[in-house]
């Protein structure tokens, strides 16, 4: 595109973007609809600042729309379409409560429902303001009593839609409306986990949207109610993980919902005997994910591995100890101290004289004597030197070892050397 002067006034001072949808602050400052609506809810407090005059602009300050500017910026685009300008559409209307409460009401009729559905659906996805609206006129409590609806009569007509819906407005709620919804609703989270297993049509999509807000809903969870969680729960977890075709941001929500749940002591031992520890090495060694899952794999593995249980699964993994080691140095630090944390516990705890030597065959050893050498934190040379003395007897005549002894003594020697100078 021929680089073209676009007038200052057309520009949001938040975004520096040509304005689609104007409005004018209390303040005389014209910015994008969307870009301050970000700007006011991101306040802490009731009254924030305007971003250019540092005037105070209440959370609920009227906002009026500037429709002069607007068109102003729709001639301005038509006049320059030929040298590549995008026309601004005409904004529509923001969306009506009544017309939200009115969709909620034929979420109560039968032969209206679902397309009641579509229709909601269609406008989360439009902009964030429906989403809020929606959100105020209590459709997040109406999702939750259809999907356990759903549930209890085992029907799916309308499931998808319902979770997606959910999963969009899910970050308007606010956070106090939604520990009522999880918490007070006792059949929630078994209505997630039931979606988990539908097997319909579109049950992929369904399975991921309900993934999607279990994670939402186990992070709203109340200890107590996490502490109940049952071994059937975990299971379908696992099974989430297990599966191929779901998305890798499934996979990371499965993930996440394990973390939530590890700190309780007795969920670590339900999630063991679900067959996690094994599960996820097996995810690991795929490796067709991004780095951020493998920290949250690790994350959980060394949870995990504070129980004997969890250690003894993740020795039987013939593989468990190589990717260990194979990502330190890797991935990134939070996975370095991870895995280090492992391989701590289980040279403290689980060091039997075959998974001694495992550790020097397939290179843990090297990696420590590594870790040692590399321009990391201290704490965790600290962590590598820990381990490498617990064993230091059966692994002296190691070559890495050696090695690295040579090394540090030479290392030693320098520093004398040239403190004398």
């Amino acid at each position: 595109m021929e680089e073209i002067e676009i007038p200052q006034y057309f520009i949001c001072p938040i975004s520096l973007q040509i304005m689609k949808d104007p409005v004018t602050a209390v303040t005389g400052i014209t910015y994008e609809r969307e870009s301050i609506e970000q700007w006011l809810r991101s306040a802490k407090h009731n009254t924030t600042t305007c971003p250019v005059t540092n005037q105070p602009l209440h959370r609920d300050s009227d906002l009026t729309p500037n429709h002069t500017l607007r068109r102003l910026i729709q001639a301005w685009c038509t006049a320059n379409a030929a040298k590549g300008v995008d026309r601004i559409p005409t904004p529509k209307a923001s969306l009506d409560r009544t017309h939200v409460l009115k969709l909620v009401r034929e979420l109560g009729v039968g032969h209206l429902y679902v397309n009641a559905l579509k229709k909601m659906e269609a406008l989360a996805r439009e902009n964030q303001r429906n989403k809020l609206c929606m959100a105020e006129a209590g459709v997040a409590k109406e999702l939750c009593l259809l999907i356990m609806k759903c549930f209890r009569e085992g029907s799916t007509i309308g499931l998808q839609e319902a979770l997606g819906i959910l999963h969009l407005i899910w970050g308007s709620i606010p956070k106090p409306e939604v520990k009522i919804l999880v918490n007070e609703n006792c059949d929630f989270i078994d209505s997630l986990t039931w979606a988990l297993h539908c097997e319909i049509d579109n049950h992929v999509l369904v399975k991921i949207e309900a993934m999607l807000v279990l994670e939402k809903a186990i992070k709203a969870t109340n200890s107590s109610r996490l502490e109940r969680l049952r071994p059937e729960f975990f299971k379908t977890i696992i099974m989430v993980l297990r599966g191929k075709v779901l998305s890798q941001q499934a996979i990371k929500s499965a993930l996440l919902v394990l973390i939530e749940a590890c700190p309780l002591r007795r969920n670590r031992f339900k999630i063991v005997e679900a067959g996690a520890v094994f599960q996820l090495i097996e995810l690991e060694l795929e490796k067709a994910h991004e780095k951020n899952i493998t920290e949250l794999i690790f994350n959980v593995l060394a949870q995990l591995c504070s129980t004997a249980d969890g250690r003894e699964q993740l020795l039987r993994h013939a593989g468990s100890i190589a990717v260990l080691s194979k990502r330190i140095l890797r991935v990134s630090p939070a996975t370095d101290d991870r895995a280090l944390h492992i391989l701590s516990l289980i040279a403290k705890f689980s060091a039997r004289n075959n998974v001694i030597q495992e550790m020097l065959r397939v290179g843990a050893v090297t990696k420590l004597c590594m870790v040692m050498q590399a321009d990391c934190a201290t704490y965790l040379k600290e962590k590598a030197r820990g381990i490498l003395k617990l064993h230091s007897v059966v692994w002296n005549n190691s070559p890495c070892i050696a090695v690295y002894l040579l090394t540090r003594e030479q290392s030693i020697q320098a520093t004398v050397y040239y403190s004398n100078c």
